[in-house]
Formats: structure tokens, sequence, C-alpha cells
């Protein structure tokens, strides 16, 4: 993606209704989770993609880095796998009708359980103490997507920072449902992608008016330090 800047204008906005244009921008790492959604070779590689975001490869040393410096910082990651199963045909069924039979066929190939295209991106740094979490509906949130909600408050977070792939999709429906499941929640604009700079940018400044922050990777890790420093 092309460097994503916020409107003079809608940061205005936002600063009459919450006193600051910002107002996530101090995070408690502790209390803090990277929720990185889908990048998978479903998504990133071509020759298996059922839906392909060629954008999404040039985030993931943004990714890897900020997970970097969370863990750091005492915070958690957790990796979204998109997955299909016998259920997505019955529980999600009107997603099923509005694609071609075609398109049906090309996404459970490529998103069920122990395909290539369901794996995790090799470039990602997973490392041992982060979580996986299969997620069977857009938003990793909502109401049978996953247990990413309970797996975090048992663990004692109540922020999300929202990465991944795409922007328009997966990430903003996590993010909107994590907000109204009482979760800060941060979407990382170099930390997401979309097939085109349009969609990218609409999404994130739908999601900014009105349900969480935008910032970037740098901003979040300058506000894991303001945050450790106020502590200390």
């Amino acid at each position: 993606m092309h460097p994503f800047t916020l409107p003079e204008s809608i940061q205005a906005r936002v600063a009459a209704r919450c006193g600051t244009p910002h107002p996530f921008a101090r995070l408690d790492p502790r209390r803090t989770a990277l929720v990185v959604v889908d990048l998978q070779n479903g998504f990133m590689r071509e020759d298996v993609a059922h839906a392909w975001c060629p954008m999404a490869e040039r985030i993931v040393p943004h990714v890897n880095r900020l997970a970097d410096a969370l863990r750091k910082a005492g915070g958690a990651v957790f990796w979204i796998q998109n997955t299909f199963d016998a259920r997505c045909e019955t529980e999600w069924s009107i997603m099923q009708e509005m694609v071609t039979p075609e398109a049906r066929a090309r996404r459970a190939a490529a998103m069920s359980e122990g395909t290539v295209g369901n794996q995790l991106w090799p470039g990602l740094d997973v490392r041992i103490g982060d979580e996986v979490v299969r997620k069977y509906r857009y938003s990793a949130f909502i109401q049978g997507g996953s247990d990413l909600p309970e797996r975090l408050r048992a663990r004692g977070l109540d922020t999300v920072l929202i990465t991944g792939t795409v922007t328009n999709v997966c990430c903003e429906s996590s993010a909107r449902d994590a907000m109204m499941l009482n979760f800060r929640t941060v979407m990382v604009s170099d930390g997401c992608a979309a097939v085109t700079d349009a969609e990218h940018a609409a999404s994130l400044i739908a999601f900014y008016l009105q349900f969480g922050d935008v910032l970037t990777v740098d901003e979040c890790i300058a506000g894991f330090a303001t945050e450790e420093k106020d502590a200390a």
C-alpha cells in the first residue's frame, strides 16, 4: 500500500468528539494484543489464493516489527487463521449464496483446515508463546466467529491492535466488533492491506470516525514507550 495519512478535516472531527485526534495514542502494552488477521497463503499466494491480495505481502515486515516490539513490552500476539468447514454451508449460508458455485469451491479448497492455502504465510515471525486462533466468519469477534474475545479476556487484555488483510473486510469487521465488545481498538494503517489504496483509505476513515483509533506501527511502538515511561 502507498503511505496513508488521515485527512486533517477527519482528524478535526474526531478531535472535536474525543478531545484528541488520537484517543489511544498511549497504549499499556501489558494489556494489549496484536491481532493479525488472515495473513495466509489463501490470500497471499496467487497459485492457491481464492481472494488474492497482492499488497498483503508488503505489510509482513511491519507486522513482524510490531509483534516483536509488543512482545518485548509485555504484550501478546494472536495469529488469526480464516478457516472453512462444513458449518459455513449452513450457519453462514447467506455468504455462500452471494457467490458463484466456482467461487465457493475455490474458497473451500483454499481455506479448509490442512490445506496449503489455510496455512499462515511463511514469512510471519510466529513464536512460542503466541496464540493461533481459527476464525469462521469475516470478524474474529462476532458470535460464531472464533473464541478470540474469551482468550483475550482470560489473559487480562482489553486493547487490540488490528493488522492483516483485507483492510475493508475481515480487518474492519473484526475491529468494529471488538470496539462494540468493549475492547480499545486500533487499526494499524501500515499493518493492514487491501486490494486498492482507495478501499484501504475508505475503510480506515470509516472506522476512525466512530469506532476507534488509526495509528501507524511507529505510533503504536511510541505509545508503548510513553505508557511504560509514565508507569515508571
